[in-house]
């Protein structure tokens, strides 16, 4: 299953990792009383990341409201993620997995030298009820997630 990237239905891999604050983050602190939106991105103010970041700090309100809390993942340091976070102003968790392994347990493929750019919803449950991948559109993810977020009763 390690090479096969996670689909609906399945369960999200538990996963520890520290955040732009050097905080422990635990996926596991979630289950049964959050949605989570974790989405996927390359690297810390690269264009197509910045749009997709700032499209999720924009609909902020909107998974609030949806009862979801929004974070986003890659290999950058807990450093460049602070200083990201500060620089967009975004109000979601920002979490380093410096050699990938998170990223791994999702099965997500790279493309070309970059990894990949997936967004996953997480039920309540631990299973993944929606997912969305594209590469080149940064801001079509937050669009596609709250789509689905506004569409559904789960």
């Amino acid at each position: 299953m390690k090479n096969e990237t996670l689909t609906t239905g399945n369960l999200v891999p538990a996963f520890v990792l520290k955040d732009q604050d050097g905080n422990t983050f635990s996926s596991a602190d979630y289950l049964g009383k959050k949605k989570m939106v974790i989405y996927f991105y390359p690297k810390d103010e690269s264009a197509i990341c910045t749009k997709e970041a700032c499209a999720f700090r924009d609909s902020y309100a909107d998974y609030q409201d949806a009862g979801a809390i929004v974070v986003g993942i890659n290999s950058g340091s807990i450093e460049s993620h602070k200083k990201f976070q500060t620089h967009h102003r975004l109000p979601f968790t920002l979490l380093s997995d410096p050699d990938n392994q998170v990223l791994k347990s999702f099965g997500i493929k790279n493309v070309l030298f970059l990894t990949g750019r997936e967004s996953f919803v997480v039920d309540l449950n631990g299973e993944i009820a929606f997912k969305f991948r594209g590469f080149l559109n940064g801001n079509e993810h937050s669009e596609k997630v709250l789509e689905f977020l506004n569409s559904t009763n789960f």
